[in-house]
Formats: structure tokens, C-alpha cells, sequence
């Protein structure tokens, strides 16, 4: 595709300001186009080292799923205070199409209303700083770099797309910078050439439909290794120069790890590439698609396997089976947290598993008392700085456990292999997911669900026990102290004759605030003790009266 990066801002024919409205879904509040399907996005950018200005050359193939289509929108930064967007022009099929890019919002409208199936591509010429999306800042040596950070709905801040992740495409980015830099972006690379002229062309192609914000560039002068494969799947290293060596000695053994555990209880990875990217500006990691960043602070923590675990299981629950709302943005965020403890689970044993699920229910409590009144499910989200928190995480991931001992370790399995199949490189919902396990387990989870993930808070139990030894029995009462009504709760009780280990089990299922359970047993027990396998998420305090 021919650029014409120096194309004068002054023939802009954004003319008008049509009027834009849409329906919005039942869940967060982005407001929806039910009649438009974006196909693939192909985005040219000119990166310069004299200016943060990035000149753009974007084309959205958009597929009409309805007649009578006469407007569609994109999302794309409007300019102010120096920093946004500013759109050139807009064609298609070589003609120009009237548009309107304020509030963020750049509106095309068609020179003829759609039919269903129709396609039309859109080349939109634009330029501009961006106040976000992608940084252009020094890396922690002081060398100038650019890297995005499109989470959750930044990717408008310099890219013109539907910015939601309802809505998934395949993309490419043709990237041209000075000639000192190398430039990693999703999927496969195309093409790598020298222009003679102090800059690079740089083509990376991707070809599985991807959710927006999943798009992503790093630019720098990177020292890259390739280690290999996995089953065809091309392993890479992508760290600044000075970092090379501890960039071998962070990744390779987690990554080759990680995919190949999570391909076998899952399925085969999705991507062209699993690449592995050093980057500024950032904290943690965040796990576009086929390419992963880490922030550069983060490589020498002791976290960095754990990260490196809990980013590459995204590439198969947030990347390729994408929730369709952020409402239900724990079918991410749960789903990684809960895959990186059987990561610890299958690697280092169980009980690095058992204490990685207590540190989890500690965070759960401390931020329920922190915020009183958040589930796990979003109710209608329209603060997106407010689409993350640690419940979001950690409740969604015992969630995900008390899931698994409740329907048993191959149904679990069973029933995750099917829901992937089901909906990778589209979209899903918790609803979505619930009918898939109780397909796979034969059992009614609608309650189960609804407790867990919709309702605020956790249960906190108190509870004794004595030994009769007229009767033979062990009796127990359980008092459930939280506030509301009472969870319904399958609780596992451990029986132990030495005091040390229990040698058997026993389950109650508890449904009221407080009941009494009888065990019989022909001598005094050891110690008695309350989920002795770490099965509920619950504030327990529990001793002999």
C-alpha cells in the first residue's frame, strides 16, 4: 500500500457533524453497532526520533450485517490541548466519504446504505500525539522507545477502530522508524527492509481476530533471540541490548513451560509467534496477543515466573476466547490467575498450589474490606478506570477452583477444553460458560454461580467441635457470621486419629446461618479440622469447645 504520510492536515473533509446514535447492550456501556463487523485492520505509522507526532494510514475492511447501514463509527482521540488525533481525509474506493471526528468519535457516513454482507474498506489518513495508547518515552538506560499500552479502551488514543472487544479483527501494522530500532508488533512478520534513507519498514501481520485492545507495537533497539519451538510455534526474546543475558536467563525455561502446559490440558496455542517483549512505561505485564510485555522493572522480581505463567495463559482466555463484555471481564483476568496456580500446581507440586490459594483468599478478604459492595461480575461498567481490582482476580480464580472441586477434576477439564472449543477467536459470557460446565458435568450451576460471582462479600464461619464417646460422634456446630443470608456451602471436614494429618474426610453441606452436623465415629478423634484440603473461600475460625 502506497503512504502518503505527508499529506497536508488542511485537506481535511470532515465537513459536518452527522447525527450518531447507537443501542446499548444490557452489560457495560459502550455503545454498540449491531449492523457493523470490523473484518481486519491495516495501520501504517511513520515514528520519528525528531517529533512525538505520528503520522497514520489506517484501512478498516468493515463487513455490513445489516441492510440499511447509512453511518458507522470508529473510536479515534479527538485533538486538544495539543495532543489527539487530527483526520485528513477519509476514502473509499479512492472517493472521498464525509465524515465527523469529534468527542472522540470519528463518523463516516456512506454514500449508499448497506446491504446485509456487503463489504467496504475505508482508508482514513490521520496524525497526531497521543495523550495515551502509545508512549514515546526513555527506557530505564535513557534510550528513546515506543511502546503501547492499549488497556483497556486506550487503543483510540492513536488508532482508528471499534474499541471494544465485542468486536475482533484481523490486523497488520507497517511501521517505518529510523533505522536504529527494531519493531515487534502481532502475528508474523512480513517484511523487514531498509528504505536507504535512515529508516526501516517494519510488516507484522496478524490473522486470528483479535479484540482492540489486543493490538500492540514495541519499538526500540532490542537485542532478539529465538529459542526455538513448540510445536511449530516460534519462541522469542525481545529485550533492550543491554538486557540480553538476563533476558535468556527470565524466559526461556518459564515459556517453554507455559505453552506447552497449558496446549496439552487445553488446546494447541492460537498465534503465529509467542514473543516475549522488555518493556517501558509499564507495570506487570500485559498480554497482547502473540506478544507479551513486561515491564522493565519487573524481569529481576522474584514474581517474574508467576507473571510470565499468568500472561501466556491469557493467550488462550482473554486473547482467543475474549469475554464479550467487561462486565464479565473475570473470564480474563480469573481465568489467568486461577491457570498460573495449576501452573505452580503441575510444576512445583501441591503444596506450592495450596499456599499460592491461601495468599489468594488473604488478598480477597483484605480488598472486600476494602470494597464493600463489589462482586466479581461488573453490574453495567461505565468507569473504566474501575474495570480491574484484585476480586476481579483473586475471587474469580477460587472461583474457578471451588468450581473444579465441586464437579471433580476430569469434568472440570472436560468441560474447559469444551468451552474453548466452543468460543475461541470469539466472544463469550459467564452465561456462556455455566451452560458449557453444567453440559460437561450434569449438574445445575445456576446457584452456584450466582452466590459466587454476582454476590458482594465472602462467608466467614466460626465453628467447634466435641467428641461424644457415649454416642460415638463427633459434633460440630457452624455458624455463619457475614452479613445477609446465608451462603449454601459443600464443606469438607478432616478427621485426623494422630493429630497431625486427617485420614478422612467427611462433607456437610451448610445452608443455614447456623447448623449442627453429627459424625460417628468409633473412637476419639486426634484433631477435627475445617476444609483441611482448601476447597471453599471462606474466613474460617474453628476449634474444640
Amino acid at each position: 500500500m502506497a503512504t502518503e504520510s505527508n499529506r497536508p492536515i488542511s485537506a481535511v473533509i470532515c465537513l459536518a457533524l452527522f447525527a450518531f446514535s447507537v443501542p446499548r447492550a444490557s452489560g457495560d456501556t459502550y455503545p454498540r453497532q449491531p449492523g457493523v463487523k470490523a473484518v481486519h485492520y491495516s495501520f501504517r505509522l511513520t515514528l520519528s526520533d525528531t517529533t512525538d507526532e505520528i503520522v497514520g494510514e489506517a484501512t478498516a475492511d468493515i463487513r455490513f450485517v445489516q441492510d440499511g447501514v447509512s453511518q458507522f463509527a470508529l473510536d479515534l482521540a479527538s485533538a486538544a490541548n495539543g495532543k489527539g488525533m487530527t483526520v485528513a481525509d477519509v476514502t473509499s474506493d479512492g472517493k472521498a466519504v464525509p465524515c465527523a471526528h469529534t468527542s472522540d468519535r470519528l463518523v463516516i457516513t456512506l454514500d449508499a446504505p448497506s446491504k446485509a454482507g456487503e463489504r467496504r474498506q475505508f482508508l482514513i489518513h490521520y496524525r497526531g500525539v497521543p495523550a495515551g495508547g502509545l508512549r514515546i518515552i526513555k527506557n530505564k538506560y535513557g534510550e528513546r522507545c515506543f511502546f503501547s499500552e492499549n488497556w483497556p479502551n486506550r487503543a483510540r488514543q492513536w488508532l482508528p477502530m471499534i474499541d471494544h472487544p465485542y468486536d475482533k479483527a484481523t490486523s497488520e501494522f507497517i511501521i517505518v522508524a529510523p533505522d536504529h530500532y527494531r519493531a515487534i508488533a502481532n502475528g508474523s512478520l512480513v517484511e523487514e527492509t531498509d528504505l536507504g534513507n535512515g529508516t526501516r519498514l517494519t510488516h507484522w501481520s496478524e490473522s486470528v481476530p483479535i479484540a482492540s485492545w489486543l493490538n500492540a507495537i514495541g519499538v526500540a533497539q532490542f537485542a532478539t533471540r529465538y529459542f526455538g519451538d513448540f510445536k511449530g510455534t516460534p519462541l522469542e526474546t525481545w529485550v533492550y541490548h543491554q538486557d540480553r543475558d538476563l533476558g535468556i536467563s527470565v524466559f526461556e525455561t518459564p515459556v517453554r513451560q507455559a505453552i506447552e502446559f497449558y496446549s496439552e490440558r487445553v488446546a494447541p496455542f492460537a498465534y503465529e509467534k509467542l514473543a516475549n517483549v522488555e518493556a517501558a512505561g509499564i507495570q506487570g505485564g500485559t498480554e497482547h496477543a502473540s506478544e507479551i510485555f513486561y515491564g522493565e522493572d519487573w524481569l529481576t522480581t522474584t514474581r517474574i515466573r508467576a507473571g510470565i505463567a499468568h500472561e501466556i495463559a491469557h493467550q488462550w482466555f482473554g486473547n482467543s476466547v475474549t469475554e464479550k463484555d467487561w462486565d464479565d471481564v473475570w473470564l480474563s483476568e480469573g481465568f489467568a490467575t486461577y491457570f498460573t496456580l495449576m501452573f505452580i500446581e503441575h510444576y512445583d507440586g501441591r503444596d506450592a498450589f495450596v499456599e499460592g490459594l491461601k495468599r489468594s483468599r488473604e488478598a480477597v478478604f483484605a480488598n472486600e474490606a476494602k470494597n464493600s459492595g463489589v462482586a466479581v461480575i461488573h453490574d453495567n461498567l461505565s468507569d473504566m478506570t474501575q474495570v480491574l481490582n484484585r476480586i476481579v482476580y483473586e475471587k474469580g480464580g477460587w472461583f474457578l477452583h471451588m468450581l473444579r472441586c465441586q464437579i471433580g477434576d476430569d469434568k472440570f477439564w472436560a468441560g474447559i477444553r469444551d468451552y474453548y472449543q466452543r468460543y475461541h477467536e470469539r466472544n463469550a459470557s459467564t452465561d456462556d460458560f455455566r451452560k458449557v460446565m453444567e453440559e460437561n458435568s450434569g449438574a445445575e450451576l445456576s446457584a452456584f454461580f450466582h452466590q459466587w460471582l454476582n454476590r458482594p462479600g465472602s462467608p466467614v464461619i466460626e465453628g467447634t467441635w466435641t467428641y461424644d464417646a457415649a454416642a460415638k460422634k463427633i459434633e460440630i456446630v457452624l455458624t455463619q457470621t457475614q452479613a445477609g443470608d446465608p451462603y449454601r456451602l459443600p464443606v469438607e471436614i478432616g478427621i485426623s486419629a494422630d493429630g497431625n494429618s486427617a485420614e478422612r474426610f467427611e462433607k456437610v453441606d451448610m445452608t443455614g446461618k447456623q447448623q449442627s452436623f453429627a459424625i460417628s465415629t468409633d473412637s476419639a478423634p486426634a484433631d477435627v479440622t475445617l476444609d483441611p484440603r482448601t476447597t471453599v473461600l471462606m474466613k474460617a475460625s474453628f476449634k474444640k469447645k
